[in-house]
């Protein structure tokens, strides 16, 4: 089976956005055996679409679109596919009430322009879009399929893995194909790949393994293809089950798991309670936490200490601790972990003390240092880690790295 990805939107062409979503949409359409003979970007006009669907249909059975379906007037995928396709746009009232819907939870009024969005091709299959208001349309003709997904990379995802990736597989190849994320933090991807690689050796042909990192974080995505889904299921679990076994430490969740999600949640089982002390990350760790809808019920604040005066009158670091060591050090980050636990009176606290860079370094901390902390019920822990030399990157890597060093605690506390 042969596939063509094609993606609309002089955005691409100039190099404004970066095309991820053409790779992405290919490494999975490989690890569902569908060989992709061609990925082609195109401006967002009548003749260009037109051609490459012409075109296309040549080489491919299966042709993926992205792009050109949002609400403005330079959007003009939909209408090009009623005229290739020789249809008219009909209105669809369940599209229109999931983005009703949407728009309602959000506040926001429903304009024209979004309910035209619930206007789609009378002749194709409408695809829900679960993150967006632009529904997919799946078309078929001449034994071909032809699938017009929104540009958006996060809309187009979900809609590909949940919807239409499941259904060509079942279509035109009687096989399932199926996936288990495995979400790691502690180590990066090269020493990942070297703990496991016994583990990734013995997997059976139908199955295979790829590396997904992001800053902090490494997640893992088994897939497998069968004929019989159930069984292809249980094969999938247990060989999560003996990874399991492998990194018991490394792993934190499964799927769309989230570390403040998980620790939102042991801590609410255990009906404990946490504060922050952040220098270097600026508040970022409780932005992670209260993005958790209920985190009220644990988080109780935080200390956003980036100057040592607010970390010694605040926090009650102490002076002869910052004169001697540092505002980063082990001394000063496990003073403000103890200092927040105590201001607040909670059972946990996260202190975080860094160089986020591009400046401030010097040879004995370089940029990237930081100090990580997380204070217990009968314990304190630090850990010094060199995170780089990016800003950004540095402090998403400081925050879910004290997460899950908070995630671990808790656990440990948990199993005592």
């Amino acid at each position: 089976m042969k596939a063509e990805i094609i993606s609309i939107g002089d955005e691409l062409l100039i190099g404004q956005v970066i095309n991820t979503n053409a790779s992405w949409m290919a490494e999975q359409l490989s690890l569902a055996k569908i060989e992709v003979v061609r990925i082609t970007t195109i401006s967002d006009t009548r003749e260009d679409i037109l051609q490459s669907l012409d075109d296309a249909f040549l080489r491919a059975d299966v042709i993926l679109i992205t792009g050109g379906l949002g609400p403005t007037r330079d959007d003009i995928t939909k209408n090009t596919l009623c005229e290739y396709f020789d249809s008219k746009l009909l209105f669809h009232e369940p599209s229109f009430r999931y983005v009703e819907k949407l728009f309602r939870e959000r506040g926001l009024p429903i304009l024209e322009v979004n309910r035209k969005q619930a206007e789609i091709p009378h002749n194709c299959i409408p695809i829900t879009n679960k993150n967006g208001t632009a529904p997919g349309m799946w078309f078929e003709k001449e034994g071909r399929v032809f699938v017009s997904m929104p540009g958006v990379p996060y809309e187009m995802k979900a809609m590909l893995s949940d919807q239409v990736l499941p259904e060509l597989t079942k279509r035109l190849n009687g096989l399932h194909i199926l996936y288990k994320k495995i979400l790691t933090q502690g180590v990066g991807e090269s020493f990942l790949s070297e703990m496991i690689k016994d583990w990734e050796e013995k997997l059976p042909d139908h199955m295979k393994l790829a590396y997904l990192p992001q800053p902090g974080i490494v997640r893992l995505r088994l897939s497998g293809t069968g004929s019989d889904q159930e069984m292809l299921s249980k094969e999938l679990d247990e060989k999560v089950k003996e990874l399991r076994v492998l990194i018991p430490d490394l792993i934190f969740g499964y799927g769309e798991d989230t570390l403040e999600e998980i620790v939102g949640k042991l801590l609410k089982e255990q009906g404990k309670t946490l504060a922050t002390a952040e220098s270097c990350t600026g508040g970022y760790i409780a932005h992670l936490i209260t993005s958790i809808p209920g985190s009220s019920a644990y988080f109780t604040g935080s200390v956003i200490a980036y100057s040592n005066q607010i970390k010694a009158k605040v926090l009650g670091v102490k002076e002869d601790t910052l004169m001697a060591h540092g505002a980063v050090s082990e001394q000063t980050v496990m003073e403000m972990a103890q200092g927040v636990k105590n201001k607040f009176g909670t059972d946990y606290a996260i202190a975080v003390s860094g160089i986020a860079g591009p400046d401030g370094g010097t040879d004995q901390k370089p940029v990237g240092t930081t100090w990580i902390a997380v204070a217990g019920p009968s314990s304190t822990m630090a850990e010094k880690f060199l995170f780089g030399k990016n800003r950004k990157r540095n402090i998403r890597l400081a925050a879910v790295t004290a997460l899950n060093k908070l995630r671990m605690m808790i656990a440990k506390n948990n199993q005592q």
